[in-house]
């Protein structure tokens, strides 16, 4: 790794947060305390296929289609009423050869033509969770869950467009959505298909000795997460946690104050009592959250809670009720080794460079020059386009379009204190350790490393010519 490389295990910072304030952490289950492997969104996706047939009566052609691993990205807009799947920036525009129907990609004029453009009203975008509701066109998937979702929605569409088929592209929306949900519902998917805890153990073992409080507020039942604990921490993992919240509902969970606590036994049998403290070593189910900070006095700052949905995890608790909030984005350690590699680097050294000598060059009018100036304008879309497809050969990066940040960055950074790859990150860091957010230029402040970039360019460039 060279000097320049980022560590994969690093806990990145939007907001300065020292740990020395917390007394308290909380947890999400999935993709937080527990990680998959790669064969569970295959099963969704053919359960879930196999739905549509059977109870939906789609056609047993799709049955041809399988999973796609790598198709899409998280944090993808789907338009409901146009059936296209689409990478949207934090500015509300779209990135232009990231459309697709299908799954094919849509031509760039087409797209305009579509939208007038690439901007997206703010009223055409999704709801404060990313679903489309009444007046809104636009879905926004932000689960790691939604990734078969995602895969299950183009292959129906492709089938459709193959076969000349007339349909309604909300119905086809509505019925894959209900489709997904049957399989989380039935539970199909709680099956043997925990692939590992990335060190959970470890993390909760160094908070509990350090005296710290925790507790799980998941939507997943208690077998579920029983048995998966068991496999990762042990069959005394209750022991480590003084509040277990289970079937939670999340994001209402946050929100609707009329549902009470129930108390829950480990074979599933619902207590009538009223909950009028949270104990530890009992298990709770649905609840609130104003009811959980009555019962607990567990309020503001001291507390942080981990969870992989920036919508239903994590944006309540840092507008509303002030906890410090940590997000576990797993494909961020993909990412950065892709930023580390040296064929990245050259790509993003010339990228910038180029688009720095655009830049200046483009005040000269005269024929010659303005030659140049396009000869660079075709090489730098080219190089765009390369950037983009080492990551994700048709959507890119979940983090950024081609130079903005994507609209999944601009919720990250809103509504996350902390970001990294997996709470084994925390092992790399001791509990009076502060985490301080990069200073990064506004566009109008200097920027304290333009040379570096301008002289890496002019580097590349001599390299270039010497070989000619």
């Amino acid at each position: 790794m060279s000097k320049n490389s980022v560590n994969p295990n690093t806990i990145f910072a939007n907001n300065e947060m020292s740990l020395h304030d917390i007394e308290i952490y909380g947890f999400d289950y999935d993709y937080t305390l527990a990680f998959y492997s790669r064969h569970l969104h295959t099963l969704i996706f053919n359960i879930a296929r196999d739905i549509l047939i059977q109870e939906h009566r789609y056609p047993e052609g799709l049955r041809e289609y399988e999973y796609i691993p790598n198709f899409v990205v998280r944090g993808l807009h789907y338009d409901v009423q146009k059936a296209l799947l689409m990478k949207i920036d934090a500015f509300h525009y779209i990135q232009l050869g990231t459309v697709y129907r299908g799954l094919h990609p849509v031509p760039d004029k087409e797209v305009i033509a579509m939208y007038d453009g690439c901007h997206v009203p703010l009223e055409n975008m999704s709801d404060f969770y990313g679903k489309s509701s009444h007046g809104h066109t636009m879905k926004q998937f932000m689960d790691i869950f939604s990734l078969p979702e995602m895969n299950l929605l183009c292959c129906v569409n492709d089938y459709f467009m193959k076969h000349n088929i007339d349909y309604e592209p909300v119905h086809l929306y509505k019925d894959v959505k209900a489709a997904i949900g049957d399989v989380h519902v039935k539970g199909i998917m709680y099956r043997n298909y925990i692939s590992y805890g990335e060190q959970t153990h470890a993390v909760l073992k160094k908070l509990y000795e350090d005296g710290k409080k925790m507790f799980l507020i998941t939507n997943s039942p208690f077998d579920f997460v029983d048995r998966g604990m068991n496999y990762i921490v042990g069959k005394d993992w209750r022991d480590l946690f003084d509040i277990v919240i289970v079937q939670a509902d999340k994001p209402g969970f946050f929100n609707d104050r009329r549902k009470p606590f129930r108390r829950v036994t480990d074979k599933g049998v619902l207590h009538w009592d009223r909950i009028h403290k949270l104990e530890k070593g009992k298990i709770y189910k649905q609840g609130n959250l104003y009811e959980f900070l009555r019962l607990t006095g567990w309020r503001g700052s001291k507390v942080l809670y981990f969870g992989d949905h920036i919508y239903s995890d994590l944006a309540d608790l840092t507008l509303k009720h002030g906890w410090r909030t940590g997000a576990i984005i797993p494909e961020l350690r993909k990412e950065i080794k892709i930023m580390n590699t040296e064929q990245y680097v050259h790509l993003m050294t010339w990228l910038q460079g180029l688009t720095g000598l655009i830049e200046h060059m483009q005040v000269h009018r005269d024929p010659a020059s303005q030659s140049v100036v396009q000869e660079w304008i075709k090489e730098r879309e080219a190089m765009r386009s390369q950037t983009k497809d080492i990551f994700n050969s048709q959507f890119g990066s979940l983090f950024r379009t081609y130079h903005n940040p994507t609209y999944f960055s601009r919720r990250l950074s809103r509504f996350a204190d902390i970001y990294m790859a997996s709470l084994s990150c925390l092992l790399n860091y001791d509990f009076q350790h502060t985490f301080f957010p990069r200073r990064t230029p506004l566009q109008h402040e200097s920027p304290f490393w333009p040379e570096q970039t301008s002289a890496g360019a002019l580097k590349i460039l001599e390299r270039r010519r010497a070989k000619t």
